[in-house]
């Protein structure tokens, strides 16, 4: 088959993985910069030209698009839907997961355990959508940040407020959720491939930290989910529409409660917490829908 991987950058971990578990598969394979291809829109004849090339004879893609390109990377992965080439992720998966509110908006429908979140337009009345939360402390997430950043656990009502206040005044968008005390600072992510958890890790942050993300020095180590962790992680990508997902949860009190859905979760802190050749399902996965 002829797979081409969309990426910004070649050496990435989780796109050099991907190109050595297609070779290792005795397929064709190539990483195409998305931000670089030119979109072609004509009656019946999608095409997509990249360094002066039209991209033909494509079986499959694999999207890796990063959070800050999500509009064109969508608009690239879409143009090769209309050529009828195969996605591990389809473009509408893709804009739903980048969506934090929607994501919510959408896991809460399907019935999934989610931390108490509240979301206005610009509220005055601070006051309230901190006790809509369940009281200090509060976590307060901006909708645009990734990787941890523009995430703030704020201990007190006041300084709640404040915040709330603060990035209102900005005309920034937020939202404010419940803090999970008995986390203790960690969480779960269970990474899924086609109905699959094929691997799942435990991520603690560092000491003094409540974020848990390994960017921002956690460390990661294999865990056994439960029967509910792994129907809730099931579940919550299903209802995403994503074929390949990182399903992040919190251990609660009252069971999983589901954090965020990944639509491109790396592979370096999964394969190295489970030791797991993740990169080779994702090619299996392709295999068996071309």
């Amino acid at each position: 088959m002829n797979i081409k991987i969309l990426s910004a950058n070649a050496n990435l971990y989780s796109t050099k993985r991907l190109v050595e578990a297609a070779k290792a598969r005795k397929h064709d394979v190539e990483v195409i910069n998305h931000a670089k291809c030119d979109i072609v829109i004509e009656k019946k004849n999608p095409v997509i030209i990249y360094k002066g090339h039209k991209l033909d004879h494509t079986d499959a893609i694999i999207p890796r698009i990063g959070a800050s390109v999500t509009f064109y990377g969508t608009a690239v992965v879409r143009q090769f839907e209309m050529m009828r080439v195969f996605t591990t992720t389809e473009s509408q998966a893709l804009v739903r997961s980048r969506d934090k509110l929607r994501s919510l908006q959408i896991l809460s429908r399907a019935g999934l355990g989610l931390p108490k979140t509240v979301f206005t337009n610009y509220s005055k009345n601070v006051k309230e959508i901190v006790d809509q939360a369940g009281g200090a402390p509060v976590i307060i997430k901006l909708l645009e940040g990734t990787q941890g950043i523009g995430v703030i656990l704020v201990e007190s009502r006041k300084a709640a407020e404040s915040v709330i206040e603060a990035f209102n005044n900005l005309q920034a968008r937020v939202i404010v959720q419940e803090f999970i005390k008995e986390a203790g600072g960690a969480d779960i992510r269970a990474f899924i491939v086609d109905g699959q958890v094929v691997g799942a890790m435990k991520r603690q942050g560092k000491e003094g930290e409540f974020r848990s993300n390994l960017h921002r020095g956690g460390t990661a180590s294999v865990i056994k989910l439960t029967d509910e962790e792994e129907t809730a992680a099931l579940k919550a990508a299903k209802a995403m529409g994503l074929g390949i997902a990182g399903v992040d949860m919190l251990q609660s009190a009252r069971g999983p409660l589901i954090l965020e859905v990944n639509s491109s979760p790396g592979l370096e802190g999964i394969e190295q917490a489970t030791g797991k050749d993740i990169a080779n399902s994702i090619i299996k996965y392709i295999e068996r829908n071309v």
